[in-house]
C-alpha cells in the first residue's frame, strides 16, 4: 500500500510496550508473514508481523501551547483567562476522576504536566528528589502522548493526585483544537519543545513568588509558614537548574518584579510587569506602544486615567534576551478603575482583538481574578488574544495548503 507524504495517515509497528493510545480514528491492522534467516543456519522461517495504519479524519488540527512556571506562580489564573478568550468555561472531564488536573472547554484542553510524574510523593521522598528533578518525570510518555494528540489520536493520560500524592488510574483525553500543556517542564525536553506551536514562561521574581506562595499555600492548602519557607529553599537548586533555563526557549515571557515606583518597597502590593516578546516568531507579531520599534516611556495618569499613589508608568522598546531580538512592553503600578483601561488599550497596537475595547472587556469580565488591577492580568489577557490569533492563522494556513498543492 502506497501512502503519500501529504496523507493524514501514520504507520507504526506495535509492540507490547506501545500503551496509552486509544483508537478514535480510522485504523487498519495489516498482518503479514515475513521471512527471517539465521546467521548460524541457511534455513529460514516465517514470522507473523503486523503493520497498523492510522488515518485521521482529515480535519484534526491540534495546536499545542506550552506554559512553563514554578508552582504557585499563576498558571491556573492564566489558564482561566486563556480559555475565556476562546469562549466557554473550562471544566474537569465529566464523570471522571474528581481529582483530575485536566480542564476541558469546547475549544481547549489544558493538561497539567504533573500527571507525568514517574514517582509519587512517597517515591520522591525515598529517592531524595523533588518534582522539579527530571528523574521524577516520564518525558518519554509525555512526548509520545503530546505528539499523539497533535496528530489527532486520543490517549490514556495518567493522573497525579495532588491530594493523596499518588498516581491514579489514567483518563481518556481526546485531541482538542488547542492543547495547552502547563507545568514545570513543557520546554525542558527538546522533543516536546519541537511540538509546541507557541510557548510562554511566567517568570516570577523570588520576592513576589514568596508572597504569592504564602497566600496560596497558607490560605488554600493549610500549610504553615515554616513549611512553605522550607519547601521554597528545598526546591530552589532544582528550580535554578531545570525550570528557570526554559525561559530562553519561550516565545513570550511575562516577568513579574517588585515595583520601582516606591523606593525600597517590600510589601509586594504594587508590581512591575514586563511582557517580553520574541521577534520573528511565525504567526506572532509583538504588541507595541505608540510607535513600533521606538523606545517609549509613558505616564498615562491624568484626566483619562485615574491613578492613586504611586501612579502608573508604561515603557516599551526593543532589547535582547538570551541572544534573541525582543520587544518589551512594561507596566509598573496598578489600575484604580478597570473601565478606564480602554484609554490605555487605545494606545496599544497589534493586540489581535476582534473589536475595539476587547482587552478591557476581558479584564472587566474577570475583575475578581488575581492580578486584574495590574500588568499580570493585562499581559495574560493580551497573550491569550495573541494565541487565539495564532491559532486562527495556523488553521487558515493549513486549510489553504491542500488548495495550493493542487494548483
Amino acid at each position: 500500500m502506497a501512502i503519500s507524504l501529504n496523507s493524514p495517515c501514520s504507520l507504526y509497528s506495535p509492540t507490547k510496550t506501545h500503551l496509552g493510545f486509544f483508537n478514535n480514528q480510522r485504523q487498519l491492522a495489516v498482518f503479514y508473514n515475513k521471512r527471517s534467516s539465521s546467521s548460524s543456519s541457511s534455513s529460514s522461517s516465517k514470522q507473523r508481523g503486523c503493520l497498523v495504519i492510522t488515518c485521521s479524519a482529515g480535519d484534526s488540527q491540534t495546536i499545542v501551547i506550552g506554559l512553563a512556571a514554578d508552582s504557585g506562580c499563576g498558571k491556573s489564573t492564566f489558564m482561566r483567562r486563556l480559555t475565556s478568550v476562546f469562549g466557554g468555561a473550562a471544566e474537569p472531564p465529566k464523570g471522571g476522576n474528581p481529582d483530575s488536573n485536566t480542564l476541558i472547554s469546547e475549544t481547549t484542553t489544558v493538561i497539567c504536566l504533573d500527571d507525568y510524574h514517574s514517582l509519587d510523593r512517597t517515591g520522591r521522598k525515598e529517592k531524595g528528589v523533588t518534582a522539579l528533578d527530571p528523574r521524577a518525570n516520564n518525558f518519554d510518555l509525555m512526548y509520545e502522548q503530546v505528539k499523539a494528540m497533535k496528530d489527532g489520536v486520543s490517549v490514556e493520560k495518567p493522573i497525579y493526585n495532588h491530594v493523596t500524592g499518588l498516581l491514579d488510574p489514567p483518563e481518556l483525553i481526546k485531541p482538542p483544537k488547542i492543547l495547552v500543556i502547563e507545568g514545570l517542564h513543557p520546554m525542558y525536553d527538546a522533543r516536546v519543545r519541537e511540538l509546541l506551536d507557541f510557548s510562554i514562561y511566567l517568570d516570577i521574581s523570588n520576592e513576589v513568588k514568596f508572597a504569592w506562595k504564602i497566600q496560596r499555600d497558607m490560605t488554600e492548602r493549610g500549610h504553615s509558614l515554616e513549611s512553605i519557607k522550607a519547601s521554597i529553599e528545598a526546591r530552589k537548586p532544582d528550580f535554578d537548574a531545570y525550570i528557570d533555563p526554559q525561559k530562553q526557549y519561550a516565545d513570550a515571557v511575562i516577568e513579574v518584579l517588585p515595583t520601582q515606583l516606591i523606593p525600597d518597597d517590600n510589601e509586594g502590593k504594587v508590581l512591575r510587569v514586563r511582557l517580553i516578546m520574541k521577534e520573528g516568531v511565525k504567526y506572532f507579531s509583538p504588541v507595541y506602544l505608540f510607535d513600533e520599534g521606538s523606545t517609549i516611556e509613558w505616564i498615562p495618569c491624568g484626566r483619562k486615567l485615574t491613578c492613586s499613589y504611586p501612579g502608573i508608568k508604561f515603557s516599551y522598546g526593543p532589547d535582547a534576551y538570551f541572544g534573541h531580538e525582543v520587544s518589551i512592553l512594561e507596566m509598573d503600578g496598578k489600575f484604580d478603575r478597570l473601565d478606564e483601561l480602554i484609554y490605555v488599550e487605545s494606545h496599544l497596537s497589534n493586540l489581535s482583538t476582534k473589536f475595539y475595547g476587547e482587552v478591557t472587556q476581558q479584564m472587566l469580565k474577570h475583575a475578581d481574578f488575581p492580578g486584574s488591577n495590574n500588568g499580570t492580568g493585562l499581559f495574560q489577557t493580551i497573550v491569550g488574544l495573541k494565541i487565539r490569533d495564532l491559532y486562527e492563522q495556523i488553521i487558515t494556513s493549513k486549510a489553504a495548503a491542500p488548495v495550493e498543492a493542487k494548483a
